[in-house]
């Protein structure tokens, strides 16, 4: 049994028939929503934040560095209104938002997920996997969902040395490599407090160690200066083209963090503690497009918006 059956009665095959071209990125997506809805997503979405900036009290950003290159989501368990799926997606769609993700293990039907995905035309752009050894099943799943991506933690084993646990995953990885690579899904490598990639030139030589296209970053501009000594645009110069998709935090910022958690003597643009700018700098100097999804605590449509409209303003240049 696949790992995305697990739990559910039936059995689902994703189809090379549902392949689609990306939206506003030119990538390559899976989703069944994606293409006959490919013109009405390209203004929908705008209309759709335009709707949610005069509900819920946030301003749309003027166009900005990255206006129409990066595409904004959360992940699927921030939204916290919604009963159904489909009500779900609605809610995300209301709130200005162009898409979302789903863990690996998410108690969902997936078909329902393809269904909602459909009727609402917000696409699943990835899976968040973690650090399960069956990589192959969620690109499946990824497949089936329509997204390109599937989020991999490389999780450092106390017991083996640096140079045990980069073997390790090499061979974890690299037996989804020819999955991945015929299902055109990324594998992309998150920089977060558990891994053994502890600095950015680590992650970057281990991605380029399986030269394959397949094998990219996801970039997490929060896991870094809190957990490293390493600031965002650091990792983000390092990381450079290797960069597929961002995971957008900043743990130290007041309303999207933890002011808590925040770093004695590190101030960042935007109260919190990553230099948006020199982030924002290092991205453009390689042309960034794609995806950069939210990972902050969610809430409902109003709290979404609000997200939303603050994922806009460090990307576009107001933060």
């Amino acid at each position: 049994m696949r790992l995305w059956e697990r739990g559910h009665p039936a059995r689902f095959k994703g189809s090379a028939a549902l392949r689609a071209a990306d939206l506003r990125c030119g990538r390559d997506a899976r989703g069944p929503s994606v293409l006959s809805r490919r013109s009405f997503l390209r203004m929908g979405t705008g209309l759709a934040a335009a709707t949610a900036a005069g509900s819920c009290g946030f301003q749309e950003a003027s166009a900005g560095r990255f206006t129409e290159k990066i595409k904004i989501a959360v992940k699927y368990q921030m939204i916290e209104e919604g009963a159904s799926p489909l009500e779900k997606f609605q809610i995300l769609k209301a709130a200005g938002l162009d898409g979302t993700e789903l863990k690996s293990d998410q108690k969902v039907d997936p078909a329902e997920i393809v269904k909602a995905s459909r009727e609402t035309g917000m696409p699943v752009h990835g899976v968040i996997h973690g650090s399960d050894p069956d990589i192959a099943g969620a690109v499946e799943l990824a497949e089936f969902y329509g997204g390109d991506s599937v989020l991999v933690l490389a999780r450092e084993d106390p017991k083996l040395s640096y140079e045990e646990n980069f073997a390790h995953w090499q061979e974890l990885v690299r037996k989804a490599v020819p999955v991945a690579e015929k299902a055109g899904v990324k594998l992309c490598i998150e920089n977060v407090r558990a891994t053994f990639l502890k600095k950015a030139e680590e992650m970057a030589r281990f991605i380029d160690s399986f030269e394959s296209p397949a094998v990219r970053s996801y970039f997490d501009t929060g896991n870094t200066i809190t957990w490293t000594e390493q600031p965002a645009e650091h990792w983000a110069r390092v990381l450079g083209a290797r960069i597929y998709k961002l995971d957008i935090k900043d743990r130290g910022h007041a309303e999207f963090g933890d002011a808590k958690l925040k770093r004695e003597g590190v101030t960042g643009t935007d109260g919190g503690e990553v230099n948006w700018v020199g982030v924002r700098e290092a991205l453009g100097k390689v042309s960034f497009s794609g995806w950069a999804t939210a990972e902050v605590s969610g809430g409902d449509r109003k709290r979404l918006a609000g997200i939303a409209g603050w994922m806009r303003g460090v990307l576009d240049g107001r933060k």
